[in-house]
């Protein structure tokens, strides 16, 4: 992976000043050029990480095509809390079509630009787990194989949220949502369900996939811009917490992204033309329950009837993805 970290100079503190560092290693939003995609007055909850991601995701988008973008957004929080009618936050050239058919719709808005001749202009389709995973698969699938010239964002916050926390294809095993309740022998999402839609992607040998987290937002910045210099098919898996669906404090939400990276359950990767190319190592490696302990999501698995077992099997999963994508360093692993 070419993305090298910033390191911090600051001993004891994760704060660094911009003086510290050359122009070239300045965050999007570090500068005063950014483009404030998404503003302020969106009715997002508080802690959301995907109001954060998305505003971090489409500046750098932003960034790298000169302002020369078109966002297509399908149904889901984002587009709820950005665009109340006839209000929005949005101050890029935003267009909003049904649940199912973001995918479809960028796809056209790509043909539309090449067809008049704007190559410069960039298209970017986005959409929640839901609407990517679940009823926008099939318009994604297309997108893919076609090899369309558009980057697709995911903003996984593992359920349908916006309509009251049901369960999509990327709610993890365990998770109580209001159609999986936590009851019987093996209480809520039952095991060996859903989508691994990075891995799908890959599947389709388009020129870029990556996924990345919110608590890493300056290699999200980097996965993007690096995404917006690709022509035809890409697609990012971004991880965005959610403290409304999940049961976490707001001012947690960075903390969970990080621990599910750090747990292994959320392998943070990126790959072209179907092969993985590099992955972001974890740097403390931590126990699934560590991560699973603060979300009331997973509350039943816990104290007085804890359910030791199911933890064992979310905890065998974070180690396979270990092991797949060599997420520790080898004298880690010994």
């Amino acid at each position: 992976m070419s993305f090298q970290p910033v390191k911090f100079y600051q001993t004891g503190t994760y704060t660094v000043g911009n003086r510290l560092l050359t122009p070239e290693e300045h965050s999007v939003q570090s500068g005063q050029t950014r483009n404030n995609s998404i503003n302020s007055g969106h009715r997002a909850c508080q802690g959301c990480g995907e109001a954060l991601g998305a505003r971090y995701a489409i500046d750098a988008a932003m960034a790298e095509s000169h302002g020369q973008l078109i966002a297509a957004n399908a149904t889901g929080c984002l587009e709820v809390f950005s665009t109340p009618y006839p209000e929005s936050s949005w101050q890029v050239p935003w267009i909003h079509s049904l649940f199912g058919n973001a995918p479809a719709v960028a796809t056209g808005i790509a043909a539309a630009m090449k067809v008049k001749g704007k190559h410069e202009v960039r298209v970017v389709a986005q959409g929640g787990d839901g609407g990517t995973t679940d009823i926008g698969f099939g318009c994604l699938s297309g997108m893919f194989e076609r090899n369309d010239d558009v980057l697709y964002i995911c903003y996984d916050n593992q359920a349908y949220m916006n309509t009251g926390v049901q369960r999509s294809s990327a709610t993890p095993p365990a998770a109580r949502t209001a159609t999986t309740m936590p009851v019987g022998s093996e209480p809520g999402n039952a095991f060996g369900q859903g989508k691994n839609l990075p891995e799908i992607a890959m599947a389709h040998g388009i020129p870029y996939v990556a996924t990345a987290t919110v608590a890493d937002l300056r290699d999200l910045e980097y996965k993007v811009r690096k995404a917006m210099n690709i022509r035809g098919a890409r697609y990012i898996h971004l991880f965005v917490p959610c403290p409304l669906g999940w049961g976490t404090a707001s001012h947690d939400t960075i903390r969970m992204a990080r621990y599910a990276k750090e747990s292994g359950l959320f392998p943070v990767f990126e790959a072209e033309h179907g092969e993985v190319t590099g992955v972001l190592k974890i740097r403390h490696k931590i126990s699934v329950e560590e991560y699973m302990q603060p979300q009331k999501r997973f509350a039943h698995l816990f104290g007085k009837n804890a359910h030791p077992e199911t933890v064992a099997r979310i905890q065998a999963i974070a180690d396979r993805n270990i092991r797949k994508y060599g997420l520790l360093d080898e004298e880690e692993v010994a």
